[in-house]
């Protein structure tokens, strides 16, 4: 079992910045993509960004140039940092990490930005 924990969320203004941290813990395959995802009341939930184990990256249109995903593959650790935050970046923002070689993921249980106009 995997279990990944969430934080950094919170309260910023417009233009403002957010890091969210999510740690992974249990039995972590070295080969498997990290990823952030986020759902806003009444929408389904959206790939943010991912990053894989040689960090190669995706990210949504909606963040290009203003997130950026990273990686610390000794501490199990993905990394979210979000710069000029807008009111439509509002959403419980999920980690989730993918293991390739047996084709399982798991999500973490969420954490909440909050941006104001």
């Amino acid at each position: 079992q995997v279990q990944l924990v969430e934080s950094g969320g919170g309260l910023v203004q417009a233009g403002g910045s957010l890091r969210l941290s999510c740690a992974a813990s249990g039995v972590i395959l070295s080969i498997n993509t990290r990823g952030w995802y986020r759902q806003a009341p009444g929408k389904q939930r959206e790939l943010v960004a991912t990053i894989t184990s040689n960090g190669y990256t995706n990210y949504a249109d909606s963040v290009k140039g203003r997130f950026t995903i990273s990686r610390d593959n000794a501490k199990h650790t993905v990394y979210l940092q979000m710069n000029s935050l807008r009111p439509e970046d509002t959403a419980v923002y999920y980690c989730n990490i993918q293991f390739t070689a047996t084709r399982t993921g798991y999500w973490g249980q969420g954490t909440q930005v909050t941006v104001s106009s």
